[in-house]
């Protein structure tokens, strides 16, 4: 999950890939896990689920629409987005599946781990491990570290032991929401209408996903 998604969209993005392009397409990892989980999980949703899964897209491409640049898109950027979308649908499933009740402090160490196997070479060959010290990076690594990589996929885990894989990713529609609720406390960045009017129906769209009365997972 850490290594295959953030590296590969944080990848898309080196080439030229626009920050929303690659949020847009990171967002479709809720219907494709839906998608996956209805075919080969039994987990039976619903019409209404199926249109939260949609609607909740819907609303992220608003949110995200004032920063989708179609120009800088390459063949490389978005086969990079793509391994990523891959890579955070299938860990979220394998978790699911073969790993629902494993030790989650475990867990984080063990995906730090893999993580660094994997990037610490790339990032030696590839930027020849160029650091340049600064209090922000520091404050920004330390908070994605904390609370992104850890906490949240603590919290992502925890989910997925009690509810449907489906129910679960749907809430990854609300980090774009959060990101401009942020934006606006931290640097008073006031969102456009559209922005607003994204965010409202990407909660929608989740609200119908997960509290949805016809529907029950087979997990649940």
């Amino acid at each position: 999950m850490h290594a295959v998604q953030l590296g590969g969209s944080h990848y898309a993005q080196y080439l030229g890939m626009s920050a929303g392009v690659a949020a847009l397409i990171i967002s479709c990892q809720p219907l494709l896990t839906a998608a996956v989980a209805s075919r080969f999980l039994n987990e039976r949703l619903a019409p209404g689920q199926w249109a939260g899964v949609l609607i909740g897209l819907a609303g992220v491409t608003l949110v995200v629409w004032h920063k989708i640049d179609m120009r800088e898109v390459t063949a490389g950027s978005l086969a990079g987005t793509l391994v990523a979308l891959a890579g955070v649908t299938s860990a979220t499933l394998y978790q699911k599946v073969f790993s629902p009740r494993s030790d989650l402090k475990a867990a984080a160490v063990i995906q730090f781990a893999a993580s660094l196997a994997v990037l610490a070479p790339l990032a030696l060959a590839v930027e020849g491990f160029k650091f340049t010290w600064a209090w922000e990076m520091a404050a920004a690594i330390a908070f994605l570290v904390i609370f992104a990589s850890i906490l949240g996929v603590m919290v992502l885990y925890w989910l997925l032991r009690h509810g449907g894989a489906a129910r679960v990713t749907s809430m990854m529609y609300l980090p774009p929401v959060f990101a401009v609720a942020l934006e606006l406390a931290l640097f008073g960045v006031a969102p456009g209408w559209l922005t607003v009017l994204g965010m409202a129906v990407a909660c929608g769209g989740v609200a119908m996903t997960v509290w949805s009365p016809r529907w029950r997972s087979s997990t649940s």
